[in-house]
């Protein structure tokens, strides 16, 4: 009757435990509990205990200790406690990094922000920039463009005022030197005016040279005030719109200044002819038509000459009039050139500041931009580090999801297999209930057996009833052993259920289950030999019980053989009777006593 454990089942207490449950569907690691526990644990069914009777599995799995089972519970508990821990820490970690992540990017996106605005106000600042000095450069352009004009119009004005000049003192020399085709009928008239007035009185001589000499100079001076100016001016310069009526006045200057001596000659004579003309009278009776008709000639040419030198003059003073308005413009001009210089100079110290100032504003801006990139470095860097970490925490939890979901599938798997488990076990109580109503049966036969054996048993029965005796402690061996079955049957119907409730919470450890698939398979091998060993121990207690029934008919034919005998001696009871209470009472003075006892006692020990 006693088997010897498999070798699985000796290697380790879990994997004997782990066996031990799968071969009822169950795993190794799903909340194996502690006797104590195991006492508390309500049955699935609703605490009500299983009427069929247990499976008759092999002494050696019912041998196994609970401390050992208990144990294995313990440790695979531990285990998995770890694992929840260290799985807790690796979440508390990875949402740790997270909120350092989301830190760092806020960081950063808040950095950039204010990074912008510095970078829009720089920008905003050096378009300003740029502006101005558009402006700036647009105004000095235009002023450099004014300047050139000026100094373009004032070289021209100087190239004009030279060439009067030299038309003036080319003028001046020209009036200086006569010219002979005008002094040549005036010294015939003074030849003949020299004859004639031989005998007046004297004139000075220097008289008419120094008339001319005035007149010539005060032309002169006219002159220079035409081609120089007032000397308040700081550069004579003359009007370009009256050059050519200038060159018609010097024009008709020249003609004019060269009759001007002629002609106060002339008049000089005249008076000294009307001053000498008593005296005259005598001697000049023969010239007298030549002297009128040179008289005519010399008052037409006087009047010619005096009407000439009036437009001159007004033509002088316009000219005048037209040089100050000129010298006032050009002072005007002046002046505001000499502000437009001031003004330029102050644009360039303005633009030297504003070059400075940019150039700081350079400087200062690739400093930032060196920050900025040192900054951008570092951060990227830390960006760098955080996204490695991000990924190897993505591809944890892409690992740790498959896993999830592989785990799911077996547990699906695995509920498959409970059902079928639990369909077969289904099936072995349906038998076991069978097997129970066959004993039943066969017990009430042999409780029926016994009690019409009971009555008159002999001597030769007491062997019999001791190999009974034997057969019924057996029996009561056997339903010890089905007692404690049927209790390990139940508690380990109530290890399932926490098992099960266990299940819903640990599903992670349902990976365990493939790498010892092929134990239990094993071990459920062994487990069903077992379970073949122990039908055929059944059949052969059936073979023996039907022995037993044989050898109680056999029996009950000898017994009554034997009342036939007692009573074919009841019949002559003299010499029986005495030889039977000789020897029951040489053997065994309390003999009925005894036998009557016995026959209680099995009678009590057959009843089940």
């Amino acid at each position: 009757m006693n088997h010897t454990p498999s070798p699985h089942l000796s290697e380790s207490g879990k994997t004997a435990g782990g066996g031990l449950l799968c071969s009822l569907g169950l795993g190794s690691d799903r909340g194996i509990r502690s006797p104590d526990s195991l006492a508390h644990t309500p049955s699935p069914t609703g605490g009500t205990p299983s009427s069929s009777p247990p499976l008759l599995l092999s002494p050696g799995l019912g041998g196994l200790g609970l401390g050992s089972l208990g144990a294995m519970g313990e440790g695979a508990g531990a285990d998995w406690e770890s694992r929840e821990e260290l799985r807790l820490r690796e979440l508390e970690e990875a949402r740790a990094r997270a909120a350092q992540m989301e830190k760092t990017m806020r960081w950063w996106s808040d950095c950039t922000a204010n990074w912008r605005e510095k970078w829009s106000k720089v920008r905003a600042e050096r378009n300003r920039a740029r502006d101005e000095v558009r402006q700036l450069r647009q105004r000095l352009d235009a002023l450099t463009k004014e300047l050139t004009s000026v100094r373009r119009e004032r070289q021209e004005l100087a190239s004009e005022n030279e060439t009067l000049r030299q038309e003036a003192l080319r003028l001046r020399g020209d009036h200086t030197a006569p010219p002979p085709s005008a002094t040549s009928p005036s010294s015939s008239a003074a030849h003949h005016r020299g004859a004639s007035s031989s005998s007046s009185p004297s004139i000075p001589p220097s008289s008419p040279a120094s008339s001319s000499s005035s007149s010539q100079v005060h032309i002169d001076g006219k002159l220079d005030l035409v081609g120089e100016g007032p000397p308040g001016s700081p550069e004579p310069e003359p009007v370009r719109d009256v050059a050519s009526d200038r060159q018609k006045d010097l024009e008709l200057l020249e003609p004019t200044l060269r009759s001007r001596a002629p002609g106060t000659d002339a008049q000089e004579a005249w008076d000294s002819r009307g001053v000498s003309s008593v005296s005259s009278r005598s001697c000049s009776g023969l010239n007298r038509q030549e002297r009128s008709r040179q008289l005519w000639e010399d008052m037409s040419t006087v009047e010619e000459d005096s009407g000439k030198l009036n437009a001159l003059q007004l033509r002088l003073d316009e000219s005048q009039k037209v040089l100050l308005k000129e010298r006032d413009d050009k002072l005007a001009l002046s002046k505001s050139i000499e502000r437009l210089e001031a003004e330029l100079s102050q644009w360039k110290l303005k633009y030297e500041e504003l070059s400075k100032s940019k150039q700081e504003a350079f400087k200062q801006l690739n400093l930032l931009k060196e920050m900025h990139q040192d900054e951008l470095g570092r951060i990227s860097e830390d960006l760098e580090d955080e996204l490695g970490a991000r990924t190897s925490m993505d591809k944890k939890l892409a690992e740790l999801r498959a896993e999830m979901e592989r785990l799911q599938v077996e547990n699906a798997a695995e509920w498959g297999r409970r059902e079928r488990l639990e369909t077969e076990k289904l099936a072995l109580e349906r038998d076991n209930k069978k097997l129970k109503a066959q004993a039943e049966d066969l017990e009430e036969q042999l409780a029926k057996k016994r009690r019409q054996a009971a009555s008159a048993l002999d001597t030769d029965l007491k062997a019999i009833q001791s190999e009974l005796f034997e057969k019924n402690k057996e029996l009561a061996d056997l339903r010890h052993i089905h007692a404690k079955l049927k209790k390990q049957l139940q508690e380990k119907t109530a290890e399932l259920a926490h098992a099960n409730r266990r299940v819903e919470s640990h599903e992670a450890e349902v990976r365990k289950l493939r790498l010892r698939v092929e134990e239990l398979k094993k071990e459920l091998g062994q487990a069903e030999d077992e379970l073949d060993e122990s039908h055929n121990q059944t059949r052969k207690l059936q073979r023996s019980l039907d022995e037993q029934v044989e050898q109680t008919e056999n029996l009950q034919v000898q017994l009554e053989h034997l009342q036939s005998r007692l009573r074919r001696q009841q019949q002559s009871p003299g010499l029986f009777g005495k030889m039977r209470s000789t020897r029951f009472t040489s053997e065994n003075p309390d003999g009925p006593t005894s036998d009557m006892d016995e026959e209680e006692e099995e009678l009590q020990l057959q009843i089940p």
